[in-house]
């Protein structure tokens, strides 16, 4: 079966990409990864991971509760058993997936039963790793899913898409359509949100890019991008999870490379230099991934490198225009 996409491929998007394959271009030449560095990222993201995949589902520990549910075992009062079990089955499904990835890696759909079965256990055990028997509607959707008797053919023939050899697809652009068409399924009663992104991320990895968090703060986005690509127009889906790869890899980046200059907030570069760039425009290179960066929560960073080569960049360009 092939996905209908209608669009995706605008000139700024394609930008975006080429800024992201660079990044990971420069990531590849550190591998093998230290593996105390490795570890020590590891550990960060995959709390912000189970902390952020949570919270957009509704779930209210904050990082501080969740990072003391994951390390040290403790209950925080107030909240309820659930979201403790969440926390904790999350955690354990990531560490699963991380068993799992391998660059040969290919998809089973046993591995997607058994990857919800520990997103969904302790919490409820009679529907954890099984399809759905029958429909469901989703509160603020636009759409109603297929009829569960569908689920599983739908569900083979989209993991024979996404495990196809297909170069002519960039993996973001893939993984993205793969999350959508997995959530438009809606293959499980609960769970489906948390468990395709553990699914996109161990596809994802498999690849060798670093797992991709989609922020809470990025959540009324992040489901209007979905409800966009219920249309067949997958361009805003893309740009979000292309820009949450773009963070995780300027965070693995920032770590491996001893830079004279170091990631910081455009507002302190800004401050602090003689730029010939104010925040403003220099907020909106980083957005359109024109320059090195990413994005932690609602503060952009970059290298005061990436600044200096964007503006060579533009020197050669207005050189070759005028020599032209």
């Amino acid at each position: 079966m092939v996905w209908p996409v209608k669009e995706y491929a605008y000139d700024d998007l394609k930008e975006v990409l080429l800024n992201i394959d660079l990044k990971k271009t420069r990531l590849d030449r550190h591998r093998p990864l230290s593996r105390a560095v490795v570890q020590s990222i590891r550990s960060s993201l995959n709390l912000e991971w189970t902390y952020n995949s949570n919270s957009i589902e509704g779930n209210t520990l904050n990082l501080r509760e969740t990072r003391m549910v994951i390390e040290e075992g403790m209950t925080v009062a107030g909240k309820s058993l659930r979201e403790h079990f969440e926390v904790v089955n999350h955690q354990e499904a990531i560490e699963y997936l991380e068993e799992l990835v391998s660059g040969d890696y290919l998809l089973k759909e046993r591995d997607i039963l058994d990857i919800h079965e520990l997103v969904m256990s302790k919490i409820e055990k009679e529907f954890a790793g099984r399809y759905r028997n029958s429909g469901v509607r989703i509160l603020g959707a636009n759409f109603t899913p297929p009829n569960a008797l569908k689920v599983p053919e739908l569900m083979s023939d989209l993991i024979g898409w996404v495990s196809r050899d297909d170069q002519s697809m960039h993996p973001l652009v893939k993984v993205s359509i793969f999350h959508h068409r997995f959530v438009w399924i809606h293959p499980f009663f609960d769970g489906n949100g948390r468990t395709v992104r553990l699914i996109m991320n161990l596809l994802l990895m498999k690849w060798a890019f670093p797992p991709v968090i989609i922020l809470k703060v990025d959540r009324n986005k992040y489901y209007q991008a979905l409800n966009r690509a219920n249309q067949g127009h997958y361009d805003l889906l893309i740009r979000l999870i292309a820009r949450a790869a773009d963070r995780s890899l300027g965070i693995y980046l920032s770590n491996l490379e001893d830079y004279a200059d170091e990631y910081v907030p455009i507002a302190d570069l800004v401050e602090d230099s003689a730029l010939p760039y104010g925040q403003e425009y220099i907020s909106l290179l980083a957005r359109q991934g024109k320059i090195d960066s990413y994005k932690e929560g609602r503060i952009w960073y970059t290298r005061p490198a990436a600044i200096k080569e964007y503006i060579n960049n533009r020197k050669r360009e207005r050189k070759l225009l005028r020599s032209g």
